[in-house]
Formats: C-alpha cells, structure tokens, sequence
C-alpha cells in the first residue's frame, strides 16, 4: 500500500544519549525519536550512507528503500547494514529507538560479515546478524516509562554483554582511525596505517566495514563534503568539497553513486530529519565535532557497571 504525500506541518522531537565510556568504541550515539506527520501525509528524507544502524519502532512502521526503488513497509526491529548508497525513507505518527553499530561493534556483538548485509535492511527480530540485539525491542514496553529510564535499560544491557570477545580488534580500531584521517586517501596509505597487506586489508575492511577499502575511502571523502555543505549553512558546494576530489566534475559522480541525485537536486529537497539530526551524525563518522549529549550513565569501576 502507498504513502500519502509529504507533510508540509509535522512534529519530530530527536534527543541524543552518549552510552557508557567502554561502549563509545563500539556504538553511535543512542537516539529516542518520535515523529507524527500530521493526518493524510508523511515525512520524507534521504539517509546518506552510514555504519550499520539498528531501530525499535512503535507506532506506524517505517518506510524505506536503499538505493532506488520504491520505500516498502519494514519491521519493528529494523536493521541496515553499512551503507554505501542513500536510504529514501518516510514516517507517519510513532516513536523509535535508535542505535549504530561502529566497525569495533561489528566484530564484538554482530554475526557473520558486515558485507553480507551492506546495503540492504532486514528484520533485525529474525535476523542472525543482529540476534545479540533483538531483547531491546522487549524493554520498551507498552507503557512508556521516561526516555532516560528507557536509554538506561539499553545501557545496562550493553554492558552486561561487553565482556564479548572482539576479533582483531586492533586492526579494525586502527583501520577506522585511518579512515576517519582526512589525510588519508589511499588503499596503501589506509594499509600502512592498519599495519596489513592488501589482501589482508580487503578481507578485514570487506568483514567488518562492510565494503572493500576503495569505496570506503570515496564514501568518506563524500562525507567529509556533505558535512561540510549541510553543517554551514547549505550555500556553496564548491567550497564544501573535500580537497582530495580533483574537481567538480569528479564530485559529482560520486554523489550521484551514493544519494541517486544530483548536488543541486539534493539541496532543493526539503530534509526535515537530516537538518535537525546532521551534526550528531556526522560527529558519529569523525567528521564533525562531538556534539553535546547527555550522558545515560558514569562508567565507575571495574566490574563492568556504571553507576
């Protein structure tokens, strides 16, 4: 069944939540979203591409599609791969929690390889990738309790799990912080930097990034832009571009790869989630500066708890 047009006034309330200290390595931010588009209409954006996202609905099931095609109704869990395209979603009137799983957090509380479900999204309830995380969508509960108490529970369950064994975990943390270097932008100075040999570097990238390192590189060259345009006001691509494009023209081919549209057409699009969620989320990748989150709980001692 289709969705009604967009919705031209619509109530969207977004608060963002810095897990525990040992869990920063692992997860994004932890967000409470809650959305209502008005009667007869829906609210409609584009996600750029991200690490793999996890989110617990209630309400009206989202819409969505990766890359192009038509948005279909998805699940209460709804989890996404790593993305290296656009995720064209759009929402009516519920509530949702939302989660990120970083490269580190791939290796310790996921399933198989990232690559498996890179670009696609699956119901995270049946889904053997993301089967540690399926309990959350139990703590919610019907009567709903205050966020903090909610953002608390989805702590606490973390930690009772950080104890997990992390596969390669230097590699992959020394990948990604390479990744994140601006200066870097080459697959041999990514390698250098992860101390691994080509091969080794696809295997891991492809394992726990979800793509191999060249596209990886492009997709955070692209970020690095899109940041820059969105968080400054939206005025001039030409100065937004990251330097390690050779010109315009080249820009624009990547953009068109990850969001399906042009430059220009992107920024006379309305993005009523993105503007207001932009900075947190590109703080997410290392790109923009952490922003200021309340902090669920204090991470105090050494039995894993907080306080």
């Amino acid at each position: 069944m289709g969705l009604p047009g967009m919705a031209a006034d619509f109530a969207i309330d977004v608060r963002y939540y810095r897990l525990s200290e040992p869990l920063q390595p692992y997860f994004t931010a932890l967000y409470a979203f809650e959305f209502d588009s008005g009667p007869g209409r829906a609210i409609e954006d584009w996600l750029h591409p991200e690490w793999s996202q996890m989110r617990f609905v209630w309400g009206s099931p989202p819409h969505a599609c990766v890359g192009p095609g038509e948005v279909s109704e998805q699940w209460p869990f709804v989890a996404s791969g790593p993305t290296s395209r656009s995720i064209h979603f759009k929402l009516t009137k519920g509530k949702s929690w939302g989660l990120g799983l970083q490269p580190a957090g791939w290796a310790k509380f996921a399933q198989g390889s990232a690559s498996a479900v890179a670009d696609t999204t699956v119901d995270g309830s049946t889904h053997p990738a993301f089967a540690l995380f399926a309990p959350i969508q139990g703590m919610l509960g019907r009567e709903e309790p205050q966020l903090d108490d909610i953002a608390a529970r989805i702590n606490a369950f973390l930690m009772d799990h950080l104890s997990r064994p992390v596969e390669r975990a230097d590699r992959v943390l020394a990948c990604h912080a390479a990744l994140r270097d601006p200066d870097v932008g080459t697959v041999a100075e990514l390698g250098a930097r992860a101390e691994l040999e080509p091969r080794s570097l696809e295997r891991l990238c492809l394992r726990y990034f979800g793509f191999p390192p060249k596209l990886l590189l492009r997709r955070q060259r692209f970020l690095r832009s899109l940041s820059r345009f969105m968080l400054h006001g939206g005025r001039s691509w030409s100065a937004a571009i990251d330097g390690q494009y050779h010109d315009q023209a080249h820009f624009v081919r990547d953009f068109r790869a990850f969001m399906g549209m042009t430059p220009s057409e992107y920024a006379e699009r309305p993005h009523p989630i993105i503007g207001r969620t932009m900075a947190q989320r590109m703080a997410d990748h290392g790109i923009a500066p952490q922003t200021d989150l309340p902090t669920i709980l204090r991470y105090k001692g050494d039995d894993g708890r907080a306080d």
